[in-house]
């Protein structure tokens, strides 16, 4: 008996060192599993985090956008930025502010209508709007935002349940920096102030600051956009010259290098932060040099192309390459307003809607394409061609614009529903795109006598001063030079005249008043000279010349 028990108390202990033993592997292989996902993770999705699809009712299957979920794991403290992206298809309106930037009490009307039409986000260009600080003071513009601005646009924009994204330039399109003495020895050319040159540190180092002075400011963003289009000149100073011929290298490997550095920067001081940037310059790099590159790992490629009607293929075959260069998500630029002249006063409603309706096109074509996701739209407003160019239109008329083609994206098309509720959102009767809308929205007023200007004001001027026949005989350039006129030919003429600049200085003196509502002074001033005073200022000439002649009473003539 004596014997079992001492049989069955050692099996018993055999037993038990068993399970111990098994607990033991069990929790070391555990470790090693989770240590080798948590690399996995962190190797393939250290930047987009765990992805999901969500279909929308109002878009057809075949038109859907898609957004990976931010469902992100902190896996190291840098920075950390708060993440909360719902996972629905992006629109972001793009709000281009290095040019006839609004005042925030704007804002504060617009937001609430871009979210009621169908947006779900912003995008920020601030360029010299942004409250810069420290050594980059200098690049703020006399009437940029304050830091309070900022935040409260933020807050805006969080009630409405619009994300924001900042856009920072960080390679070509810097005017705003390059155009001070204090920066030009950054220029990739020496005369020209439009794109950085990437081999010298402080390239570098100035762009650290400036992004992270603005990422600091917007701690509620889950994304970014680096900008990166555009970068003219490229390749042509010494500097480059001298790099490409040492590393046997090219322009297009010579953009990939600083387009690593600054992702470098931002997945390691801003983990989980997303990133985009147009795709113009990847467009003329080859498959092997963007692969090699890893750039794909780190920021999403916005294709833009703007015409009015362009070919699903013609988008299609950059969409290709960049499946074959690694990236697993696009997104597309279309416009509502500014790209249709650079001094376009008056925005085309057709053209940009076809611009819209040709996006469609494209993103039937998508799922074709996969693994390659659609993450979202950017319907571009730009103000400017570039930061020394004229304005573009103005946002309120433009509008109208947005509204259509924000709701072209949500129904698949500008169908009938989508045009109840432009009709419904902007308080219109009808839409009519190849006339004027008469509705109540906010900068009406603007739309309703920039209209004016655009369609009469210049035309009857010009009527006044070259038709009428009476100024032509009797109060030409020459009588005007040497103060020479008969008072009775003059008078024939001198009451219409006299009437049409009443009723248009009258118009300016409002037209000037509604702009400095939503306007700072320098965009009223800006717009004012561009669009008003050139013709209005021949009027407000011959009216002076005709009452200061009108009073000699046909003396002769001065020589």
């Amino acid at each position: 008996m004596a014997f079992q028990r001492s049989h069955r108390l050692n099996l018993l202990r055999l037993v038990v060192l068993l399970l111990v033993a098994l607990a033991g592997i069990k929790f070391l292989f555990r470790d090693s599993f989770t240590l080798e996902l948590h690399k996995h993770v962190s190797k393939d999705s250290e930047f987009w985090g765990d992805t999901g699809d969500v279909v929308q009712d109002i878009i057809p299957q075949s038109q859907v956008l898609e957004l990976p979920a931010a469902k992100i794991t902190t896996l190291k403290q840098k920075q950390q930025v708060s993440r909360d992206v719902s996972a629905t298809e992006m629109r972001l309106v793009h709000l281009d502010l290095k040019g006839a930037a609004p005042r925030v009490s704007y804002l504060e009307q617009v937001f609430p209508l871009l979210s009621q039409l169908g947006a779900n986000g912003v995008l920020m260009e601030y360029e010299d709007m942004f409250p810069f600080k420290g050594e980059l003071e200098i690049l703020r513009s006399p009437y940029a935002y304050s830091e309070e601005d900022i935040e409260r646009i933020q807050q805006l924009a969080e009630k409405h349940k619009l994300e924001v994204v900042p856009l920072v330039q960080t390679f070509g399109h810097v005017e705003f920096i390059l155009k001070h003495e204090k920066y030009q020895h950054l220029r990739e050319v020496e005369r020209f102030p439009n794109s950085f040159n990437p081999h010298v540190p402080d390239t570098l180092a100035l762009l650290k600051s400036l992004l992270s002075q603005v990422i600091e400011k917007h701690r509620r963003s889950s994304w970014i956009h680096i900008g990166a289009d555009e970068v003219f000149h490229l390749g042509e100073g010494m500097d480059s010259k001298n790099w490409m011929s040492h590393n046997k290298g090219d322009v297009g490997t010579m953009y990939l290098k600083h387009i690593q550095e600054v992702l470098g920067f931002l997945t390691a001081q801003f983990w989980g932060l997303r990133v985009l940037m147009w795709d113009d310059m990847l467009r003329k790099i080859s498959v092997g040099a963007l692969r090699e590159s890893g750039i794909a790992r780190h920021v999403s490629p916005v294709v833009w192309f703007y015409a009015p009607d362009f070919e699903a293929e013609q988008i299609e075959q950059f969409l290709t390459k960049y499946v074959e260069s690694g990236f697993e998500a696009v997104w597309f630029a279309s416009a509502f307003k500014g790209t249709t002249g650079p001094a376009q006063a008056w925005t085309p409603l057709s053209s940009h809607l076809r611009n819209h309706l040709s996006w469609l096109k494209v993103m039937q074509a998508v799922p074709r394409l996969a693994p390659l996701r659609l993450q979202g739209v950017v319907l571009t407003g730009w103000q400017r061609y570039d930061h020394y160019s004229v304005l573009c239109e103005l946002l309120p008329v433009s509008i109208p614009s947005l509204a259509i083609c924000l709701q072209t994206l949500v129904n698949g098309g500008f169908t009938e529903e989508a045009k109840r509720k432009v009709l419904e959102v902007l308080g219109l009767e009808s839409v009519q795109l190849e006339q004027s809308a008469w509705g109540e929205f906010p900068g009406v007023e603007i739309y309703r006598m920039v209209e004016q200007v655009h369609g009469h004001l210049k035309e009857s001027i010009l009527k006044a001063l070259e038709e009428e026949s009476a100024i032509k005989g009797w109060f030409s350039p020459y009588h005007r030079k040497h103060q020479f006129g008969n008072p009775r030919n003059m008078e024939s003429f001198g009451s219409k005249v006299l009437k049409l600049h009443e009723d248009w200085e009258g118009f300016v003196r409002e037209l000037r008043a509604q702009l400095e509502r939503i306007y700072f002074p320098d965009t009223v001033e800006e717009w004012m000279e561009e669009n008003v005073n050139p013709y209005l200022d021949q009027l407000r000439d011959l009216v002076r010349d005709y009452r200061a002649i009108i009073r000699l009473k046909g003396r002769p003539k001065a020589m």
